[in-house]
């Protein structure tokens, strides 16, 4: 048994190649060929586009009769991707494009006539110049004066254009400095927000902290040695609110003189106004100073006569609510054993 995969085959000696028929193809025989399309075409039965790229089973055979210098020139075959409508091209190459034969209609052709026309124009152009020199002069006459007559037009339209525009430089100059004072403004607005927030979370912060420590400082009481009277109890509440109202006038006034004081530490003034604010501020250190006393014996005073009247309602209603007593209430002997205690 004969291998599968041989290379060399077995030639007999009497064979002969001449004599093996060969077979007579015609030369207009058509291949089925796999390609995409050259350009992009519209179909003329049915109008659909298609695109450049598009890809196509076609059939493909070579032009009879048609050579240029020497190369064979090929048709191909296809069919429209809607209603199937044949369409035929085939191969430029003197110009290496495709050209379209039948069937639809390539797109941008108009462009392409165009650059074709400038082409052939300037071929014959350059075919003329060098069989008659004059040709060439009157050439260069023609392209100068082309020239002249548009760089006239161009400065017209210069011309024109400078008169209809009315542009007022000075104006758009105020308004720019108009824009930046504003921009200006409004940053130095914002600064000093930014600044009053600042000082006044300062403030806050430091209050707040007073605050703190005058409570601290208000929950510490010191330990009395001497023994209380039994009529003391009755003037804890009136020496209690006197002393609430001192200390509130006294932060109140404390806070004041605070916020003044990181004032005028920020802001940074002149000789003589800050001359002038030591100078009231010291008149209202003496003033302060000169009324704090009257009030004290003012407050002391009503204090004094607000617990006189409460001792007296108090021994009054004692003296109602016990009948048969003798006048003096059981509060005041204990006052005055506590008296002669003291005395021993």
């Amino acid at each position: 048994m004969s291998e599968r995969k041989v290379l060399n085959k077995y030639y007999p000696p009497d064979f002969d190649p001449s004599k093996i028929p060969k077979l007579k193809l015609p030369k207009d025989r058509q291949y089925v060929v796999r390609l995409m399309a050259p350009f992009n075409m519209r179909c003329k039965t049915c109008g659909e586009y298609i695109y450049k790229g598009k890809k196509f089973n076609a059939r493909k055979e070579t032009v009879q009769n048609e050579l240029y210098l020497g190369l064979p020139i090929f048709r191909f075959y296809i069919k429209c991707t809607r209603c199937l409508a044949e369409i035929t091209f085939k191969t430029d190459p003197e110009n290496t494009d495709y050209a379209m034969e039948h069937g639809a209609t390539r797109n941008f052709q108009a462009e392409k006539l165009i650059e074709e026309e400038e082409k052939r124009f300037q071929k014959e152009r350059e075919e003329e110049e060098l069989n008659n020199p004059m040709k060439v002069l009157e050439n260069r006459t023609k392209d100068s004066k082309m020239e002249m007559e548009v760089l006239e037009n161009l400065q017209e339209l210069k011309e024109l254009n400078q008169r209809q525009a009315n542009v007022d430089f000075e104006g758009m100059l105020e308004v720019y400095k108009a824009t930046e004072e504003e921009i200006r403004r409004r940053q130095e607005e914002e600064d000093e927000q930014e600044l009053r927030s600042m000082m006044e979370a300062a403030n806050r912060k430091r209050l707040l902290e007073d605050s703190d420590s005058d409570e601290e400082g208000s929950q510490v009481k010191p330990k009395h040695t001497q023994k209380t009277k039994a009529t003391d109890i009755l003037v804890k509440n009136d020496n209690f609110q006197n002393k609430k109202q001192r200390g509130e006038e006294l932060e109140s006034s404390s806070v004041k003189v605070n916020s003044r004081q990181l004032l005028s530490g920020l802001v940074v003034r002149k000789k003589e106004v800050a001359q002038q604010d030591q100078a009231k501020q010291h008149n209202t250190k003496m003033d302060r100073e000169k009324i704090a006393p009257k009030v004290t014996e003012m407050q002391n005073e009503s204090a004094l006569q607000s617990t006189g009247a409460v001792a007296e309602s108090h021994s009054s209603n004692v003296n109602s609510s016990l009948p048969g007593s003798s006048g003096v209430s059981s509060l005041m002997q204990l006052g005055a054993y506590s008296d002669s205690e003291e005395s021993n």
